[in-house]
């Protein structure tokens, strides 16, 4: 038991050791500065804090690798450090696209499967990885986990802000997008081979040397999407759940995979694949419909709202219709500011809900902020920095 503490307090402190978790937290705020780029370019302010993303790395992953740690320890699922630092390269190698979907284990762990599996033809490959499919069952199963984890935090996305975008439509029309990306940290306490506790009879169950240690291994995952017209939380929720359903189908090939390896690397071709069918069917599925955020021929959508701003304490929220203001009806920025002047003590608008009601929303205004409730329209990108913002 003494062996067993000392290799599990050696394993926690191996963490600072890791270069992707300084990698990571350099990635995270890069893509917050490409994101405050994008907002301050589309409506000439910063929606959210550059730091948004680097929070989320370190505060949303902590249960689901604590949760998958337990599963590697009592268990046994072991993996070699081949393995970890193949995972580790191929994970940044993607990141450089800058595109956080990307990060989904799908790509990382299931490339590092096929690259596994390559090294039994290559004589290239064999040389870097000589035991590469004794690797290859333990790997899969590990996928199988990480996929089921990236669906659970996909779904948790749904009560968390999106940055809005503009683009053009099909038509050539101005659009608003929803940008939902996230990046976060899975730290899962990994058995990898080689090491001073030898296996038992009972562990690991998934076996790849004779003696094993405990890594803190902190697996960086992400996702992002972009709709024009579902609203961030029912694509998050609706992509979530086809992960979770293609992490199953992932499980039993690598479930199948303990006793014929070939079926283990078929398991990191179809989460590949499976992935990039989620990707691109949700995204055909979005552009096949209507706009949402889109000039609307009775009033004003909302494509975004400022945190902290006047809008957001009123209640108002992304998506919906405004076509009053005052009394007065509104089908312009120019209109909603100058209706907003005929009061400079009180706000009254006439909301279209997400349930198409008309809603009535009203707060007081002070001084200085009565034409700055926090709201973004959908306009022109050439439209000046005092328009931006109504």
């Amino acid at each position: 038991m003494a062996t067993w503490w000392l290799e599990w307090l050696e394993g926690v402190s191996s963490v600072w050791r890791q270069p992707l978790l300084y990698y990571g937290a350099a990635l995270a705020l890069a893509v917050g500065w490409r994101r405050v780029k994008r907002e301050r370019r589309d409506f000439h302010v910063r929606v959210y804090s550059l730091w948004q993303e680097w929070r989320g790395l370190w505060t949303k992953g902590w249960m689901a690798g604590a949760m998958l740690s337990a599963a590697a320890v009592g268990i046994g699922i072991a993996v070699p450090q081949e393995a970890v630092w193949t995972v580790t390269v191929l994970t940044v190698l993607f990141s450089l696209a800058m595109e956080a979907r990307l990060l989904s284990p799908a790509y990382p762990v299931g490339g590092a499967l096929l690259v596994f599996g390559l090294a039994e033809r290559s004589s290239a490959l064999s040389r870097w990885l000589p035991d590469g499919m004794a690797a290859v069952p333990a790997l899969a199963v590990w996928l199988a986990l990480l996929l089921l984890s990236e669906g659970w935090l996909i779904i948790r996305t749904r009560n968390e802000a999106a940055s809005p975008q503009l683009a053009k439509s099909k038509r050539g029309m101005t659009v608003g997008l929803q940008w939902t990306q996230r990046l976060w940290f899975v730290p899962v306490v990994l058995p990898v081979s080689g090491g001073a506790l030898p296996p038992a009879s009972w562990w690991p169950l998934v076996s790849t040397g004779d003696g094993y240690s405990f890594w803190l291994v902190p697996f960086l995952l992400g996702f992002s999407q972009r709709r024009q017209h579902m609203l961030p939380a029912e694509a998050a929720r609706a992509e979530g759940r086809l992960v979770v359903r293609l992490a199953f189908v992932v499980a039993l090939l690598a479930a199948s995979g303990i006793w014929y390896p070939p079926l283990a690397v078929a398991a990191g071709a179809m989460a590949i694949i499976g992935r990039e069918w989620i990707a691109f069917s949700g995204h055909r599925a979005d552009r096949a419909r209507p706009p949402r955020f889109a000039r609307h021929p009775h009033g004003l959508v909302i494509v975004g709202v400022l945190p902290g701003s006047k809008a957001e304490k009123m209640g108002l929220s992304i998506g919906e219709v405004i076509i009053k203001t005052n009394g007065a009806p509104v089908r312009s920025e120019t209109e909603f500011y100058e209706a907003l002047q005929r009061n400079r003590a009180f706000c009254k608008l006439d909301v279209v809900g997400h349930n198409g009601e008309v809603r009535f929303v009203q707060g007081a205004l002070y001084e200085d902020e009565h034409h700055e409730l926090g709201l973004l329209f959908v306009r022109d990108r050439n439209a000046s920095a005092s328009e931006a913002v109504s």
